[in-house]
């Protein structure tokens, strides 16, 4: 890894070389070295890095990993891999050790995250070099060029990132190639890494079921906003809406629905747009799936999922009113997992049905099937087991 023209500390303009990245530092063979540091989490580089090669030890590198050592991997990949299965196991037996139950939802909902984020910081310990083109210069190294440009853009410079986040890269380089299937579509639809896709299929089967507002069929026009992979706005167009505008200010979400909008033969009826919740004017249906959690987001692959001070539902009840036809309905779907956390009560939420000027027209339940609403030892399975997945329809006041 040729290292001499970064070890100086310059950072360089933005670009895609990741140019405006941090630097990491470490010593080998007796010399100083540094290179690009690349997190999609945000992580900050670890302040000490040491090289590791086979010799280490599982326990060492726990060990190491633990009092905030990183290591930079320099023998076989597939053995760095296997180190880090070993190091995973050594946290997971840890956790697993008898401990004080924590009885309030929303204490084991934060101990849960807590415990999370120590894991990935711990596992994110053991380091991969890359050279420019993400080309991996380790014996037995995959080709993963197609997942790394996805994520990360081109590299025109050698740089360090976490094994870890490398697998994720690599799983999600294979989700968008194999697609997550649609029975409502009949199709599949392509996830792009960091978009969040649509595995639990109950909340796409509600928009595809529910009963569509009468008066689409003078004004067939509906909103998507937070489209994402444009997984709803594709059902909606295949139910024959003639037009959907789909938002969102995601730059990775807008090329997915695009992507997935194109490839289903929907460009014709659906419009992709960049904005912050609504676009311009009114419709008969505007739908919406905001992050379920109200809850702050770790990394900006969290985005999907927690939604700080319930942001996302919070403007999207409070603007639904001005952008809906009058007649027309807003369709908020939303699970009630915060509620069974103690995150969101069911008071709350009707509260702010209520000051947007809105009425519950009806609503639509599904009960999730997702493995681990069915798995006592997963830490949060009292609250999963419990939960619902609703579709509410709302209508403006009066």
């Amino acid at each position: 890894m040729n290292t001499d023209n970064l070890a100086s500390g310059v950072e360089g303009s933005p670009g895609s070389s990741g140019n405006n990245s941090p630097l990491i530092h470490w010593v080998e063979t007796d010399e100083s070295r540094a290179a690009r540091w690349r997190s999609e989490a945000g992580v900050q580089p670890p302040g000490r890095v040491q090289v590791a090669d086979d010799t280490l030890t599982a326990d060492v590198a726990y060990r190491l990993a633990c009092e905030g050592t990183a290591l930079l991997w320099r023998s076989d990949f597939q053995n760095g891999r296997q180190l880090l299965q070993a190091m995973a196991r050594r946290f997971d037996r840890k956790l697993h050790k008898p401990h004080t139950v924590v009885h309030a939802p929303s204490e084991a909902f934060n101990h849960h995250r807590m415990v999370q984020a120590q894991r990935a910081r711990t596992l994110g310990m053991l380091l991969i070099p890359f050279e420019a083109d993400h080309l991996i210069p380790l014996r037995r190294a995959p080709d993963v060029q197609d997942a790394c440009t996805e994520a990360y853009g081109p590299a025109d410079a050698p740089y360090v990132a976490s094994l870890r986040e490398l697998l994720g890269l690599i799983g999600a380089h294979e989700w968008r190639k194999k697609g997550v299937e649609i029975p409502a579509l009949k199709a599949r639809i392509h996830p792009h890494y960091g978009v969040f896709s649509p595995v639990r299929g109950e909340y796409v089967a509600l928009a595809a079921d529910a009963p569509l507002p009468e008066l689409l069929s003078s004004s067939s026009l509906a909103f998507d906003i937070g489209t994402g992979t444009g997984v709803l706005a594709a059902v909606l167009a295949r139910r024959g809406v003639a037009r959907v505008v789909a938002t969102d200010q995601d730059g990775r979400a807008l090329d997915c629905a695009r992507e997935n909008i194109a490839r289903l033969g929907l460009s014709g009826q659906v419009e992709v747009v960049h904005a912050d919740l609504f676009p311009p004017g009114r419709a008969p249906l505007v739908v919406c799936n905001p992050p379920w959690v109200p809850a702050r987001p770790s990394s900006p692959l969290e985005n999907a999922i927690y939604d700080t001070d319930s942001r996302m539902l919070r403007g999207f009840l409070a603007g639904l009113a001005e952008h809906l036809e009058p007649g027309g309905e807003g369709w908020l779907i939303l699970s009630d997992l915060a509620e069974h956390l103690d995150l969101r009560s069911r008071s709350e939420l009707l509260a702010l049905v209520d000051q947007a000027g809105l009425q519950v027209l009806g609503r639509v339940d599904v009960r999730p099937t997702h493995p681990r609403s069915s798995d006592p030892t997963d830490p949060l399975y009292a609250a999963r087991a419990a939960e619902v997945t609703s579709l509410w329809r709302l209508g403006v006041n009066g």
